[in-house]
C-alpha cells in the first residue's frame, strides 16, 4: 500500500533532516549576521573603536557565506527534497499524512534551500588561497577604514573659516558657496582625498582584490562582482551603459554650452559647475525644506502613500558627528523572515550639521536621506519569504533591484505636486510656482550630466581592474580617472572626483557603482507605469501595497527584470530614464503645470492614511533625541515635536525665503 513501506519512512527522515539542516542553517546565519552588523554599526556611528572585533565578525560572517562544507550540504539536501517530491508522486507518502500539506511543506523547504544555494555559490570562497587572500582583504580594508576616519579635509566656509569637513559639507559648499576660492578649496579637498586614498593602500586593495577574483576563477574582481550581483556579463553591462552614454550625450553637450555662454569657459571648472547650475535654487529653496520638519514631512509623507513596515525598530542617526562615517546607509542586523516576528531596520544617513544659514542645503538632504534609506527599510521589512537569505543585502540580492526601491523613493522629492504640498517654511508658506519652475530650469539641463556621473564610475573600475598590477601607480589611476571624467562627462575634471566616492573602498560597495544607474533606469519604468495606471504619485495611496507585493515580499527570490515584469508587465528598460534626461526645460516644466494643476483637482487628503507600523528612534551616536512610543498619534507627534526642539535648541531657526534671497 502506498506510504505504509519503508520508502516512505526513509523518505519522511530525509525531509526530517533537510528541515533540520535548513532551521539551523537559518539561526546560525542569523547570529554571525547581528554580530557583525552590530559592530558595522558602532564602529561606523563612531560610537566604538572596536575595529579589530569587527574586523573579527565580518571575517567570520565571511566565512560562513563561503563555506563549501555549507554548499555541499544544502546541494545535497535539496537534491533529497526533490528527490522526495518526486517520489510523492508516485505515491510514496506515510498513513495519515495530508497530501496537499505535506506538498506545500516540501515546495517551501525546497525554495528555501535554492535560497541558500543562491547565497553559496554567489559567495563561495572554495580553495584555501581564496579563504586566505579574503582574510587578507578584509583586515586591509579595516586598516585602511581606521585611518581614513582619521584624516580629515579642510575646506573654507560661507564665513570664509577654514573647517574640518565632511564629503556632504565639501560637495554641498562646492555647489552653494557664492565665494568662487572658497568653492575652490571644497573641491581641492576632495582632490587631496583622491591623493590620500592613492598613497594609504588602496591601491594595495585593488591588487589583493584581483587576486582574490583569480584564485575563483574569474578574471579580474570587476568581473567577478558584476556576475555575482547583477549576473550580468562586462559585455552585456555595457552594451547597456554605451547605448545609454550615446543617448544622452547631446543633452549633456546642450547644458554644457549653455552654462558657457551665460557664464564663460569657466563655467566648467569642478568648482564652479554645480553653482552655475544649482546654486542659486538651492539657496532660494532652502527656507522651504528646513532640517527640523523634515522627520515629520517623510513620516507623514509615505503613511500617505499606504508604505508599511511590519512592526520594524528603525534607528535613525542623522547628524554629523566626528569620526561617523560620510555616507548614508541602511542596514539590518535581523533580516526578516516569516520565522522573526520583527526586522530591526538601521538607518545611518550621514547628513551633515541641521539647516542654518551656514549650511544651505541640509534640510534638503536630509529629506533626501530619509525618503532613501527609508526606502531601503520599507523593502527589507516587507521580505515575506521564509528565510533570512532572501531579507539580506548582499549578494545574490542585486544592488541595482536593492537600489531601485530607494531611488524611487526619492524620486518623489523632485515632483511639483510633492513640493508645492510639503515644502513648506517653517510658519507653513508653501514654496512659489515661480521657484518650481527654477529648480526645473536649473536641474532639467544637467539631468543628463547627472546620470553620467553615475556611469563613470564603472567605466573607470572595469578599467582599474583590467590593469596590471605594475602600471597601477598613483599617477596613471589619476590619469585614468581624469580620463574617464572627459570621456563621459565631458569636462577636464569632475565636481566629484571619482577617487573621493567611499563606494570604491569597501568590499562590499566596490565594483557595484553600476547598480545605481541600472536602479534609476527601473525606477523611471515603475515611474512611468503608476503614472499610466493611476496619473499622479504623490499622495498615492495604492504605491506602498503595490510595491510591497510586486518588489519587497519576494525579497532576492527572483531576479530584478521578473520583479519589473511582476508589477510593470515589461521588462528591463533604460528607455524612460533616457527619454527624461533628453527632455528640454519647456516640456519637463510642461508636465510638472499639468502635475501642479491635477494635484489642486484632486485636493489634499483629509487622513494620512495607517501609520507605519514601525518603532522609530532617532538618536545622536549614543543619546535617544527622539521616539514614537507606542506608535500612537499623541506619540508620533511628540515625537516630530521634541525633535524639531532639539534642533532648534541646538543650530538655531532656519533663514526666512527673503534672507536666503539676500544672502546671495
Amino acid at each position: 500500500m502506498p506510504g505504509n513501506g519503508a520508502s516512505a519512512v526513509h523518505t519522511g527522515q530525509t525531509l526530517q533532516a533537510a528541515q533540520t539542516f535548513f532551521d539551523q542553517l537559518n539561526r546560525d546565519y542569523v547570529a554571525v549576521h547581528k554580530r557583525k552588523e552590530d559592530l558595522f554599526w558602532a564602529t561606523y556611528m563612531a560610537t566604538s573603536e572596536d575595529h579589530e572585533g569587527f574586523g573579527r565578525a565580518e571575517t567570520d560572517y565571511k566565512a560562513f557565506i563561503s563555506d563549501p562544507e555549507k554548499l555541499s550540504a544544502t546541494r545535497a539536501h535539496l537534491a533529497a527534497v526533490e528527490s522526495a517530491a518526486a517520489s510523492a508522486g508516485k505515491g510514496s507518502i506515510p498513513v495519515g499524512v495530508d497530501a496537499g500539506a505535506a506538498a506545500d511543506a516540501r515546495q517551501a523547504l525546497a525554495h528555501g534551500l535554492r535560497g541558500w544555494l543562491g547565497v553559496f555559490e554567489a559567495n563561495i570562497v572554495d580553495n584555501d588561497e581564496g579563504r586566505r587572500l579574503m582574510a587578507e582583504l578584509i583586515e586591509a580594508e579595516r586598516v585602511l577604514f581606521a585611518k581614513r576616519k582619521d584624516f580629515a579635509p579642510t575646506h573654507v566656509n560661507d564665513r570664509g573659516d577654514t573647517e574640518a569637513a565632511t564629503l556632504t559639507m565639501l560637495s554641498t559648499n562646492a555647489a552653494t558657496n557664492p565665494d568662487e576660492s572658497r568653492r575652490r578649496s571644497s573641491y581641492e579637498a576632495l582632490h587631496g582625498l583622491e591623493r590620500w586614498v592613492l598613497e594609504n593602500g588602496f591601491l594595495e586593495i585593488v591588487a589583493l582584490r584581483n587576486r582574490l577574483a583569480r584564485a575563483l576563477g574569474f578574471p579580474d574582481y570587476f568581473e567577478m562582482k558584476l556576475r555575482k550581483n547583477e549576473r550580468m556579463t562586462k559585455a552585456e553591462l555595457f552594451g547597456v551603459l554605451d547605448d545609454f552614454v550615446a543617448r544622452t550625450a547631446s543633452a549633456q553637450q546642450r547644458a554644457h554650452d549653455a552654462l558657457v555662454a551665460k557664464h564663460g569657459p569657466d563655467a566648467l571648472q569642478p568648482w564652479n559647475l554645480r553653482f552655475h547650475s544649482a546654486g542659486d535654487v538651492t539657496r532660494r529653496m532652502d527656507p522651504y525644506m528646513p532640517f527640523g520638519p523634515a522627520l515629520r514631512r517623510w513620516v507623514r509623507s509615505f503613511r500617505r502613500l499606504g508604505i508599511q513596515y511590519r512592526g520594524a525598530t528603525m534607528r535613525l542617526d542623522l547628524l554629523q558627528r566626528p569620526g561617523k562615517y560620510q555616507n548614508g546607509f541602511c542596514h539590518g542586523p535581523l533580516p526578516t523572515w516569516s520565522g522573526l516576528a520583527s526586522a530591526v531596520k538601521l538607518i545611518s544617513p550621514a547628513c551633515h550639521r541641521p539647516c542654518s544659514s551656514n549650511h544651505v542645503g541640509s534640510g534638503a538632504r536630509a529629506m533626501m536621506t530619509l525618503f532613501h534609506e527609508g526606502g531601503h527599510a520599507a523593502h527589507f521589512a516587507n521580505v515575506t519569504q521564509n528565510s533570512p537569505c532572501f531579507s539580506q543585502e548582499f549578494a545574490p540580492t542585486s544592488m541595482a533591484y536593492a537600489e531601485t526601491q530607494s531611488m524611487f523613493c526619492d524620486s518623489l522629492l523632485g515632483d511639483a505636486d510633492w513640493l508645492k504640498r510639503y515644502a513648506r517654511t517653517v510658519d507653513g508658506q508653501a514654496i512659489p510656482d515661480e521657484l518650481i519652475h527654477d529648480r526645473i530650469a536649473s536641474a532639467q539641463p544637467m539631468r543628463a550630466f547627472d546620470e553620467r556621473a553615475i556611469a563613470v564610475v564603472p567605466y573607470f573600475e572595469a578599467a582599474l581592474y583590467a590593469m596590471a598590477d605594475e602600471d597601477r601607480t598613483p599617477e596613471s589611476v589619476l590619469a585614468l580617472a581624469r580620463t574617464m571624467e572627459r570621456r563621459i562627462q565631458g569636462v577636464d575634471r569632475a565636481p566629484r572626483p571619482i577617487l573621493a566616492i567611499p563606494h570604491l573602498l569597501n568590499q562590499e560597495s566596490a565594483a557595484s557603482y553600476q547598480g545605481y544607474l541600472l536602479a534609476h533606469m527601473a525606477v523611471y519604468q515603475t515611474r512611468a507605469f503608476f503614472l499610466r495606471r493611476d496619473g499622479y504619485l504623490t499622495d498615492n495611496a495604492a504605491i506602498g501595497p503595490a510595491l510591497a507585493q510586486a518588489y519587497w515580499a519576494p525579497g532576492n527570490s527572483l531576479s530584478h527584470d521578473a520583479t519589473l515584469r511582476r508589477l510593470t508587465g515589461e521588462g528591463f528598460s533604460a528607455r524612460y530614464l533616457a527619454e527624461a534626461c533628453d527632455e528640454t526645460v519647456e516640456q519637463a516644466w510642461a508636465k510638472a503645470r499639468d502635475l501642479l494643476e491635477a494635484s489642486e483637482r484632486r485636493g489634499e487628503r483629509t487622513d494620512d492614511g495607517p501609520p507605519l507600523d514601525a518603532h522609530v528612534r532617532v538618536v545622536h551616536g549614543a543619546e535617544l533625541l527622539a521616539d514614537n512610543g507606542d506608535g500612537g498619534a499623541a506619540a508620533e507627534q511628540a515625537m516630530f515635536d521634541r525633535f524639531e526642539q532639539w534642533i532648534g535648541a541646538h543650530y538655531g531657526a532656519p533663514p526666512s525665503p527673503t534672507a536666503a534671497a539676500a544672502a546671495h
